[in-house]
């Protein structure tokens, strides 16, 4: 399963574990794509993946804590919170 859909089900330590086990293979697969054919992906990186560096992926992550007109961020933590920021590293610009 892809990572947006296993989000959706990310409930617990197992299911969390099965979503960055899923984010990690897809952004693998994304690099291998991205190194193969760098002029294609220089506005936006394969599998969605807006942000190709660890930094860049954290600050991304962090858009997670602005509201937004969708999404009202979490105050108590959780399996799905912490998805949810990795999730925001993945497809926030």
């Amino acid at each position: 399963m892809s990572p947006e859909q296993l989000l959706d089900n990310v409930v617990d330590r197992d299911s969390f574990i099965a979503f960055v086990t899923a984010l990690a293979e897809e952004r693998e697969a994304a690099e291998q794509l991205e190194r193969g054919e760098p002029g294609r992906y220089q506005l936006g990186g394969a599998h969605n993946w807006q942000n190709g560096s660890i930094s860049a992926f954290l600050y991304a992550s962090l858009a997670y804590f602005d509201a937004k007109p969708f999404h009202t961020p979490e105050s108590i933590p959780s399996w799905r919170m912490i998805a949810e920021i990795l999730y925001y590293g993945k497809i926030y610009e």
